[in-house]
């Protein structure tokens, strides 16, 4: 039983890394584990269909931050920074590299667009990096450092969900603690992750690549760029939309609201014209809209995994083996977290289930409420950088690919899986056994 969730996220890795579209490659490996344990196709596709709607909420709130993305876009707000950074950064990549994963941060805690800023800032910047000679691998790299590292080490924004739900599945399973000690035992893996991006930047991909052909980027993003504009009204009430979409989405924990926040305030101010909603609409289902529906599947895929006993059978059986060796107990431990995350695709999503199976476990090997929650944490988010159904790696692919020329698997997930989660497992393995 234990070695179907095995055998089931190698058959999607490895037609994913066959370039077969993620979707299908999800939804074959969740027939796999269901025929391995026993279920019947039709059975499988029902559990995966009831649980899609396990990310129903974060799907919606990708398709909203879309829309509201396309209203900024529409502002002219983001070629202004375009242009700003071509004017600064041309010719100097390694700080335009940085500079990216420093707007990537941002998406996190300061500014709540999450991945919905990529399809808007990097397209423009295509032609830029291609007359450098940039390795997108480092761009895509930078980006999921962004994506990730914040909301796991800082309990703000995204981060504070993140953080929350450790907490919640800590306190569920009998073992209190607080977000302030959460993120504190958190800072060694995330220090893991900075460390992996600056080997990206400064080590992997900081020689030349020469582009593959071409470059063809939509011509919207062209006549955006060539058209001289200055800071106007519109693009204050825009950053007013932002900061109150940040306040709001913290005061209700909820991305929904918050997005709907700025939506309605673009409205209300007037940044953009009300009778552009159909248009607005069909750019951010355009920009998001694959994202969230790859997340829904992700989410039934997990459940799959979840109603074959698999997951459990697994920690079960590895922890079986392991007696009360804390360092033994902790790798083992973090590489199911890699597997199942990989998998699924979503930290926050496979939490609750770490959770449920990591605690026992970990009290019963005198593991300190820290150390467990170092690994909770840092197994629910291994394998999301690298996992081809992960929004830190399909939002960049979103980005860099609007030319054809960058690839999911082996220019995204491929770089970021190596750069950051062996940097985090073993940072994350180190903190668990110190504290």
């Amino acid at each position: 039983m234990e070695w179907i969730v095995v055998v089931s996220v190698i058959v999607m890795l490895a037609l994913s890394l066959l370039r077969v579209h993620v979707i299908f490659a999800i939804i074959i490996a969740g027939i796999v584990a269901g025929l391995m344990a026993g279920m019947s196709i039709r059975d499988t596709i029902d559990i995966l269909i009831e649980g899609m709607g396990g990310q129903a909420d974060t799907a919606l709130s990708y398709i909203l931050l879309g829309v509201f993305a396309a209203m900024i876009s529409y502002t002219g707000i983001t070629s202004l920074l375009v242009r700003g950074l071509i004017k600064v950064l041309t010719g100097k990549k390694t700080l335009l590299v940085l500079v990216i994963a420093g707007i990537a941060c941002l998406s996190q805690n300061a500014i709540p667009v999450h991945i919905a800023f990529i399809p808007i800032l990097i397209p423009p910047l295509l032609k830029l990096f291609d007359q450098m000679k940039l390795d997108r691998r480092a761009v895509a790299t930078a980006l999921t450092f962004g994506l990730k590292a914040p909301y796991v080490t800082i309990p703000i924004g995204f981060g504070f969900i993140f953080h929350q739900t450790i907490q919640s599945g800590m306190q569920n399973n009998g073992v209190d603690i607080t977000v302030y000690e959460i993120a504190q035992s958190l800072a060694l893996p995330g220090l893991g992750m900075l460390f992996g991006l600056l080997v990206a930047v400064f080590i992997t991909y900081r020689k030349d690549r020469e582009p593959e052909r071409a470059v063809k980027v939509d011509s919207s993003y062209q006549n955006e760029m060539t058209e001289e504009s200055k800071f106007q009204l519109k693009h204050g009430l825009t950053i007013v939309a932002i900061l109150a979409a940040l306040i709001v989405q913290i005061l209700t924990e909820s991305l929904v609201i918050g997005a709907l926040t700025g939506i309605i305030l673009m409205v209300l101010f007037f940044a953009v014209p009300l009778k552009e909603g159909d248009a607005f609409v069909q750019q951010g289902v355009g920009m998001m809209g694959t994202i969230a529906f790859v997340m829904l599947v992700a989410s039934g895929y997990g459940d799959i995994l979840t109603n074959t006993g698999a997951v459990d059978a697994l920690v079960s059986s590895s922890s079986e083996l392991l007696d009360n060796n804390q360092a033994l107990i902790a790798f083992i431990l973090l590489l199911v977290g890699l597997l199942i995350t990989l998998g699924i695709g979503s930290s926050f999503g496979t939490i609750p289930i770490i959770a449920t199976l990591y605690v026992p476990i970990c009290v019963a090997a005198g593991f300190s409420p820290m150390a467990i929650a170092v690994l909770i944490g840092t197994a629910g988010a291994l394998g999301d950088a690298g996992s081809p159904a992960s929004d830190s790696t399909l939002g960049p692919t979103s980005g860099l690919s609007a030319d054809g020329k960058h690839h999911h698997i082996w220019d995204t997930c491929v770089p970021t899986f190596l750069h950051f989660n062996i940097p985090l497992f073993l940072f994350g393995w180190i903190a668990s056994i110190i504290l």
